[in-house]
Order: C-alpha cells, then sequence, then structure tokens
C-alpha cells in the first residue's frame, strides 16, 4: 500500500510516517518501480504501536526503545515496565505544574477587579521575572492579594488614594 493508504490504516499522517522514516524509528518503506513507498501491512501495525505509544505521551526516544522492546522475543517485561513507570512519574510532574498554573491562574482572576480600571495583576504577575521552570511563586499570591485589596480600596502600593 502507499503512503496514503497506510496513513489512513494506521492513523498516522504520511507527514509523520516520513519523519519516523527519517529519525529511524521505522525502516525505510520498500520502494515500487514507480519510486513510490510501499508498505506493508507489518509496517501498519508498526505505525498503530507508534500512534498508540504516542497518544500516551510517550517520547520518540521512549518510542525507540519500546519498539526495540516489542521486537525482542528475549525482552524482560522489567525493562518495559521501567520505561512506562518513569513516564507515569514523568506524566505526574506535569499534572503537578500544570494544576500549580491552574491555581496560580484561579488566584490572579479573584484578585483581577475585572473593570474598566487600567491596573490588572494579571498583567503584573506575567511581567515580574520569574524561573520559567517556576510558573507560580507562592510569595507572589499574598502580593496579589495585597494589590487586589488595594486596587478595589483605590490605595497605591505607597498609600496614596489614586481615586480622590
Amino acid at each position: 500500500m502507499n503512503i496514503g493508504e497506510a496513513a489512513k490504516a494506521s492513523g498516522v499522517s504520511a507527514k509523520m510516517i516520513r519523519y519516523y522514516e527519517t529519525t529511524g524509528l521505522i525502516p525505510k518503506a520498500e520502494r515500487r518501480a514507480s519510486g513510490y513507498r510501499d508498505y506493508s501491512p507489518a509496517d501498519v501495525h508498526n505505525l498503530r504501536f507508534i500512534r498508540r505509544a504516542r497518544d500516551m505521551g510517550f517520547a520518540v526516544a521512549e518510542i525507540h526503545e519500546l519498539l526495540g522492546l516489542w521486537r525482542d522475543r528475549s525482552r524482560h517485561s522489567a525493562d518495559v515496565k521501567r520505561i512506562a513507570a518513569a513516564h507515569v512519574e514523568e506524566l505526574s510532574a506535569r499534572i503537578a505544574a500544570m494544576e500549580e498554573m491552574r491555581r496560580t491562574l484561579q488566584t490572579l482572576i479573584g484578585c483581577c477587579a475585572g473593570d474598566d480600571r487600567p491596573d490588572c495583576p494579571i498583567l503584573a504577575d506575567l511581567s515580574e521575572p520569574g524561573s520559567p521552570e517556576a510558573p507560580a511563586r507562592p510569595d507572589a499570591q499574598a502580593r496579589l492579594r495585597e494589590r487586589a485589596i488595594a486596587n478595589r480600596s483605590g490605595v497605591n502600593r505607597s498609600g496614596v488614594n489614586r481615586r480622590g
């Protein structure tokens, strides 16, 4: 079957099939006399494996290792389990980071008056220097609450009434 048919049968786009060939994740397809790639049912099965692994969030390097283990009949399931467990740890860390981002954004939204004034604690927080690996700073939440109270009362950080 040609690349379009293999893409349809596997659920992997033709562009990604070419990419996987380039990176060595799958072997280069045989070529017909016309020069078109020719994929076998086994190739499609490999592509489905890759698609399922990608759907679970495995990186290409991890998929390469998993494919090697899948093809190796003398493999040890402990090796597969190690890769999957490490991936679960990574997913858990990413989920925790995303939950922290959500909590920070919820705090920022709660601190924002959302009215016609230009003061915005969301923009103020985004403009503060910080580590890209630490999107939520605990001290930022306390500062935001203080700013929100000041914004609602119309008093700036120096104690001067801005409305008056």
